[in-house]
């Protein structure tokens, strides 16, 4: 079971990670937002531990972002004892659980395996365009039923365009998805993904298509192979 612990108080921080890895969780530690979401954009989680009063960001921010971008990796936020206000917005965000400090650490842990469980409970969904699968359990995408090995930026542009498969989605918003945590891309970047994801689906049964005014649509295609192209919006 590997967990994100968020937490700038470095000496409860090195604690909970000596602790948490003797209880057998895989326990990686971000002592600020930068480094969680740069964590989060290379690694799967099982769950994340976050603290709210982080030096860059504050966790609630993180939460959000992360809730924006379909990240629905379970989060237990540690909270100050009278943080009610914390907690309701926390929930309101996606918060899955909260623990007060101090705390027991048996507590921690105990909320920790529940949520997990509860997590990998939940039915996966499996998604389908024409050829193209996503299998929400393993988070792999399929195209005629072979892996499609796909960068993780390719990753969550097609997760973005499969969700709303036969509909624009905007540029910005795509864009939004694709770059979370990067502040340096440009606008156009998004263009380079989408042109990497076109070849990879060449020669298939779908494609992605450029809808003027509205931004890019994934489409399956009855007849014959796929072609990248765009659409005119009628008037």
């Amino acid at each position: 079971m590997r967990i994100l612990l968020v937490e700038d108080e470095l000496d409860m921080a090195s604690w909970l990670v000596r602790a948490l890895t003797q209880g057998g969780f895989v326990t990686d530690h971000a002592p600020d937002a930068r480094t969680a979401e740069a964590l989060m954009a290379g690694t799967e989680y099982d769950a994340v531990v976050l603290d709210l009063r982080l030096p860059d960001k504050h966790g609630l921010a993180v939460l959000a972002d992360m809730r924006n971008a379909d990240d629905r990796t379970p989060v237990l936020i540690l909270t100050a004892q009278g943080a009610l206000q914390d907690r309701v917005r926390g929930l309101h965000l996606g918060a899955d659980d909260f623990l007060t400090k101090p705390f027991e650490l048996v507590e921690l842990e105990a909320r920790l395996t529940a949520l997990v469980r509860r997590s990998r409970g939940r039915q996966h969904p499996r998604l389908q365009c024409a050829s193209l699968a996503y299998d929400g359990e393993s988070h792999a995408f399929t195209l005629r039923g072979t892996l499609l090995a796909l960068t993780p930026r390719e990753h969550a542009a097609l997760s973005a365009l499969l969700m709303r498969s036969g509909s624009p989605v905007g540029k910005s918003q795509l864009f939004g998805k694709v770059f979370t945590n990067d502040s340096t891309a440009g606008p156009d970047a998004i263009e380079v993904v989408l042109h990497r994801l076109r070849r990879k689906l060449a020669d298939s049964d779908v494609r992605i298509v450029t809808v003027r005014g509205l931004g890019y649509m994934l489409e399956g295609i009855a007849d014959g192979p796929a072609r990248a192209g765009t659409v005119s919006v009628p008037h």
